[in-house]
């Protein structure tokens, strides 16, 4: 991949990773705290069925045998690399994994882990490239060489993307929650505020500290990750499964996750900054990727209250793609889920309304 320059860090980027990453430790302190008190996930059994410098495959079992029954369609959720991935699994009422295992799918998920100190520097061609192929040629041994859907959100949706790029038999069909594919200028407010920030480059650091990134990205968007928090929790009022919810969100926004700092550099100025993979020119391997990479079905969910991911950082990338079997699922947000980027994995109005079109869709491609 034409990559950037490895980090080199000056005193002042030193200190500040290590501030940010006591600041880390803060934060998980605080989450544990809330853990505590009952607000911590309730995630469903899985093993662990390969793994990576960087990366492991969970591979999730149920009492009642559900996605792990032969014949059944494989799936592989694609998390955000920036927390951890238990958004997905965070309570019965509102889990998207356990929705999945009761509509009989076989599940994987991709569990990003913490960069080692002394470890190799890893950037989008390891987790786009690397890491994804990897799961994906496990899932299909195990499935007699049938391919995997995927559904990513957010990031883990843009790696999914670049991956169904790379390599244009991958997988079955994507499914995109919540995941901008066009960073082009103007194409959402949190873009533009973020290279707006940071004219020059984000800092150089090795490793780049969670809690870094999440003020990074409360600066390029304050309504979204602070003042639309105060006024969701305002809006719930003392409804009491809101306050769990909310509360659940919380405590997973707390437990940070540091990344490669060549990882971060790399999505902020070839995406964010360049648009290269929209604009397909986006080396990886020797090969330019872009929309007319992806040639398998694809559906995008976008919250149209989601300033992270609006209507028009999805959109041109899928009217360029040259299959025609693509659909773009639009809803409004909800109530009670404190960052609308989340609703559509924590909200209650999205499990009952939009999780059933994304199964649909799913039902329909599930030809071999």
């Amino acid at each position: 991949m034409e990559g950037l320059a490895a980090p080199a860090p000056t005193l002042m980027d030193t200190l500040c990773q290590v501030q940010f990453t006591f600041t880390d430790a803060i934060r998980k302190a605080q989450g544990d705290a809330l853990g505590m008190l009952g607000f911590g996930p309730a995630e469903c059994g899985y093993d662990v069925i390969s793994s990576g410098p960087y990366w492991r495959l969970r591979k999730y079992r149920s009492a009642d045998g559900y996605g792990s029954a032969d014949g059944q369609p494989s799936v592989l959720i694609v998390p955000a690399p920036i927390k951890r991935p238990y958004i997905w699994d965070l309570s019965p009422p509102v889990s998207a994994v356990r929705k999945c295992l009761d509509h009989h799918l076989r599940l994987y998920l991709l569990e990003w882990i913490a960069p080692a100190a002394d470890g190799q520097p890893a950037g989008l061609n390891e987790y786009a490239g690397v890491a994804i192929s990897a799961c994906v040629a496990k899932i299909a041994s195990e499935a007699e060489g049938a391919k995997p859907f995927i559904i990513g959100h957010s990031l883990g949706g843009t790696l999914a993307a670049i991956f169904c790029a790379l390599e244009q038999q991958g997988a079955k069909g994507l499914v995109l929650l919540g995941a901008p594919v066009c960073f082009s200028p103007g194409s959402s407010s949190f873009r533009d505020a973020l290279i707006s920030l940071f004219p020059n480059g984000l800092p150089e650091m090795e490793i780049f500290p969670g809690s870094l990134l999440s003020q990074v990205s409360a600066l390029a968007s304050p309504d979204t990750f602070i003042w639309a928090r105060m006024r969701d929790a305002a809006a719930s009022g003392i409804d009491l499964p809101a306050f769990d919810l909310r509360s659940r969100v919380e405590r997973w926004a707390l437990d940070e996750m540091p990344l490669p700092g060549q990882f971060v550099a790399e999505v902020f100025e070839l995406l964010y900054r360049e648009n290269r993979f929209c604009k397909g020119t986006l080396s990886i391997h020797d090969r330019m990727l872009g929309p007319s990479c992806v040639q398998i079905p694809a559906l995008a969910i976008v919250n149209t209250a989601d300033e992270v991911a609006p209507l028009s950082s999805v959109r041109p990338f899928l009217d360029a793609m040259p299959i025609r079997e693509t659909r773009i699922i639009e809803y409004s947000g909800e109530t009670g889920v404190g960052v609308q980027h989340l609703a559509m994995l924590a909200g209650p109005q999205a499990h009952a309304r939009i999780w059933p079109q994304i199964f649909s869709w799913l039902d329909a491609h599930r030809r071999p």
